[in-house]
């Protein structure tokens, strides 16, 4: 008897579900107006909407970490260095949190291992080497983040230099200054002239000099190359001074001044790479008087 009524039951249940449902199927929908309207324009320009980017794995536990733990924790985060690389600063903490976990875990899985080897350690030395291990691991995105950076800025002066030649060749052909500065920056393909291309043309849609919005991207991303070329070219548009030469003279002094880095560091590369040969001299010496040395100490 009571088995007979849970089945009853539980059929009235599953019947009453499959009325309601197929009630709210019948019953007209409320649309989004958001989604509707997405649909006509995308209807009526023949493109689809464009999905917005996927967060990926790293993002969300930078989310979380956000949301969750202090900010002091962070210690110093490189802003600059991460708009010039155009990383998201959840993606960052991410990494950082993701880096910290594989310290913690690292020692507790070489400890599992010798145990299992029969190398009893300690359970203190596992302990302070997760910590230890994490907290260096935790910076070890920040050291990425600076070099990244680094060669990246290096990369942007040497691109910048050719920008301002191309810059000066359209300035010399009578063009305007904007006109000359968004032209030359379509010439290149790299990520630079991508760069200074979106920063002019959002520089025209929200009416702002060009030269305006060069002295916020480089004070954002510490470009200082871009700075004076962007006060350069406030002096062409602003007071209609003939840029072509000064522009020549700037794109030709970096070049100079990267070329004269690039040396010091060739002399420093060479002046480390005397150290091995110096210690192979020493030791080839120190062989030949060993013989004689020894025989000098044996005999007496």
């Amino acid at each position: 008897m009571t088995t007979g009524l849970q089945l009853a039951l539980l059929a009235g249940g599953l019947i009453g579900l499959g009325l309601m449902l197929l009630v709210a199927r019948l019953l007209p929908a409320e649309p989004d107006l958001a989604d509707a309207l997405a649909r006509v324009s995308a209807t009526h320009t023949g493109t689809t909407a464009t999905p917005a980017p996927a967060i990926s794995g790293t993002e969300r536990i930078g989310l979380w970490g956000l949301r969750v733990l202090p900010p002091g924790l962070w210690a110093r985060t490189p802003v600059r260095e991460l708009a010039l690389l155009r990383v998201p600063v959840a993606r960052f903490y991410g990494e950082k949190l993701t880096f910290a976990a594989l310290g913690l875990l690292i020692p507790p899985l070489l400890t599992t291992l010798f145990n299992a080897l029969g190398l009893a350690i300690p359970l203190p030395i596992p302990a302070a080497a997760s910590i230890g291990l994490a907290a260096v691991m935790f910076f070890i995105p920040n050291y990425n983040a600076l070099d990244e950076a680094r060669k990246a800025r290096l990369e942007f002066a040497r691109a910048l230099g050719a920008y301002i030649d191309l810059v000066a060749l359209e300035r010399h052909n009578g063009i305007g200054v904007r006109q000359a500065m968004e032209a030359a920056a379509q010439v290149g393909d790299s990520w630079v002239f991508t760069r200074l291309a979106e920063e002019l043309t959002r520089s025209r849609w929200s009416g702002l000099p060009p030269w305006d919005a060069l002295h916020t991207l480089a004070a954002e991303l510490g470009l200082p190359e871009l700075d004076d070329f962007a006060d350069i070219m406030r002096l062409s548009g602003e007071q209609g001074a003939s840029v072509y030469a000064t522009l020549r003279a700037r794109s030709a002094a970096m070049r100079t001044a990267m070329l004269n880095d690039e040396i010091a560091q060739a002399n420093a590369v060479g002046e480390r790479m005397t150290i091995p040969g110096s210690l192979l001299g020493v030791t080839f010496m120190a062989l030949l008087v060993a013989p004689s040395l020894l025989r000098m100490f044996t005999t007496s």
